[in-house]
């Protein structure tokens, strides 16, 4: 006979209420991202007529929706050029003497500029559908977030601490391993925090980057940039207040659903041996750790790799192909052969540039654009200054603490995402109320939308300090000056030289739509080297625009080279951890 003993046992479900709301999170996110994604790919030729944006207010969803993939399409590849192009520059001083000045004449060229040479050829890669235009909108936007994290992370990685470099090269780490496990972990926390930055700089360039001009006509991509542009020019306020809610709308989303989220999980990579007494929180983060379907997908990945690993390693021998083991001696030295490829591109773009300029415009008129450039590399300088005085304190204050910081990071997000120029109209306004000239409030305009740098990477740069450090500084009485001056100001300065390199590209960059205001029929203009390329712009002047975008690089990879170049080795060489 058959006797059962105890209650019988319900197998557990393998997925709970966690489970249920991510994956009904995930089917709404790829519906979503179909519906809207589909309008990437409806047809048009040029010249063939876009619709046109309509400024009724039960439309922004849907331009909020296009304009927000189109960041987040670019963020990403952002990431895996920031990856690429930032290691290949810290592990070669060769190749680094060519890749950091392109980076510097790359982050000073307009977002303009990268537009006029691009699109021509996307729209030939996807002839007879939208996608052409699309790819162009979006590759402006990477232009507007992919440098301030590429110098994020090259900075990080050639200020390594040194006792990790040492461990990784007593337990021979491949390459590989040596990235996965030490560089991308110490880079983490500021490749979030300038990611965010980075991310809020791209709205600021999402209104130029949907409206695009194709064979001497312009074309409007549907976006909420668009619509403020539109909005702008019919002197709509209704419309523009519509605009500013639904922009706010989209950063607290974004910044909940994602950006909260990563800085919680980045904490991990803290460079602690004793833990923050407050941690910073993520309910979308609490949910997933309470989720079981990624830890499940977790084992059978490692499952996986584990299988690959063994197969790997039961390879027959003789199958190797033996000119690998000499390749050393056949290779070419192909750092040096990137360097000169890349140094002849950049010799024949000057000289051909300087020829164009010499045969179109006149002496006197480079003089001009020399002086203009002077007056607006005045403005960068003092916007630095405010913007470092101004905002370091507050940054070390946010990053030494978890607490202040759950509450500063949605507020700074949303004031560094929200885009500046949205509120150019109010201010154009405001200035010819009070009679203000351009030529001052530029400086403020600017601002707006570029001292978020130095705040964001003095928060990274605090936040990495170890914890350990923090108490010994409090244990050995250091308060005031002599806190900052022995703990604080070296812990974060190669931090803060990043903030500060980005913040000044950025603001030459910006000075294009900060010297050049409109309201309707107003418009104001500064004295300023980004008034004359607006202006050549406007009228497809093309040789002042050659001329004012070389002037511009000009300036912004001579300050590089006199101040921020010195200012980075001292970092690498005094100032960093370890």
């Amino acid at each position: 006979m058959i006797r059962f003993s105890g209650k019988p046992t319900i197998p557990k479900s393998p997925i709970g209420f966690a489970d249920l709301a991510l994956l009904s999170g995930l089917f709404l996110t790829l519906y979503a991202l179909a519906k809207v994604g589909a309008g990437f790919f409806v047809a048009f030729r040029p010249p063939d007529v876009l619709p046109n944006v309509s400024l009724d207010p039960i439309n922004l969803p849907y331009y909020a929706a296009r304009s927000t993939l189109r960041m987040f399409l670019a963020l990403g590849i952002s990431i895996g050029f920031t990856l690429i192009y930032g290691y290949a520059a810290a592990k070669s001083k060769r190749v680094e003497r060519i890749l950091i000045p392109l980076l510097d004449i790359l982050q000073s060229v307009p977002v303009l500029g990268f537009l006029s040479v691009t699109v021509t050829g996307f729209i030939a890669l996807f002839p007879g559908s939208l996608l052409g235009l699309e790819c162009a909108s979006i590759f402006a936007i990477f232009t507007g977030q992919v440098w301030n994290m590429t110098f994020s992370f090259y900075h990080s990685l050639i200020t390594l601490p040194k006792e990790l470099d040492e461990a990784a090269t007593v337990f021979r780490f491949s390459k590989w391993r040596r990235f996965v496990t030490i560089e991308i972990p110490v880079a983490m926390i500021g490749l979030v925090w300038n990611g965010m930055m980075s991310f809020g700089g791209g709205w600021f360039f999402v209104a130029a980057s949907e409206a695009i001009s194709v064979l001497n006509k312009q074309y409007t991509l549907p976006g909420i940039g668009a619509y403020v542009a539109k909005a702008v020019e019919a002197k709509d306020i209704h419309a523009l207040s519509w605009a500013i809610v639904t922009m706010v709308a989209i950063i607290i989303v974004v910044d909940q659903l994602f950006w909260k989220p990563l800085v919680a999980w980045s904490e991990k990579f803290r460079m602690d041996k004793s833990s923050a007494a407050t941690q910073t929180h993520s309910w979308l983060l609490d949910l997933i750790r309470a989720a079981k379907l990624p830890r499940i997908l977790g084992r059978r990945w490692r499952r996986f790799q584990s299988l690959v690993k063994k197969l790997r390693m039961a390879r027959i021998p003789r199958f190797k192909f033996n000119f690998m083991r000499k390749k050393i001696r056949f290779a070419f030295n192909h750092d040096l052969i990137f360097g000169v490829v890349l140094g002849g591109i950049l010799v024949s773009a000057l000289f051909y540039g300087f020829r164009f300029i010499k045969t179109e415009v006149a002496a006197n008129e480079v003089g001009l654009a020399f002086w203009l450039g002077c007056l607006t590399l005045l403005r960068v300088a003092g916007l630095l200054v405010v913007a470092t005085i101004v905002w370091t304190p507050i940054g070390v204050a946010i990053g030494f603490s978890p607490k202040l910081a759950r509450i500063a990071q949605p507020i700074a997000l949303l004031c560094a995402s929200f885009p500046a120029n949205f509120l150019f109209p109010a201010a154009t306004i405001i200035f010819l109320k009070i009679g203000l000239h351009l030529n001052w409030g530029s400086v403020l305009l600017m601002a707006l939308g570029t001292q978020w740098y130095i705040l964001f990477n003095t928060i990274a740069g605090a936040m990495a300090v170890p914890n350990d450090l923090r108490e010994m500084a409090a244990n050995m009485g250091l308060r005031g000056w002599n806190l900052w001056r022995k703990l604080i100001i070296p812990a974060i300065f190669p931090a803060w030289v990043t903030g500060a390199v980005t913040a000044s590209g950025g603001a030459w960059n910006a000075s294009i739509v900060a010297e050049v205001v409109t309201w309707g029929d107003k418009t104001l203009r500064a004295d300023g080297l980004g008034n004359y390329i607006a202006k050549a712009t406007a009228v497809g002047d093309w040789p002042r625009i050659v001329l004012g975008v070389m002037l511009m690089c000009f300036f912004v990879v001579g300050v590089n080279r006199l101040v921020w170049r010195g200012l980075y080795g001292l970092a690498e060489s005094r100032y960093r951890l370890g």
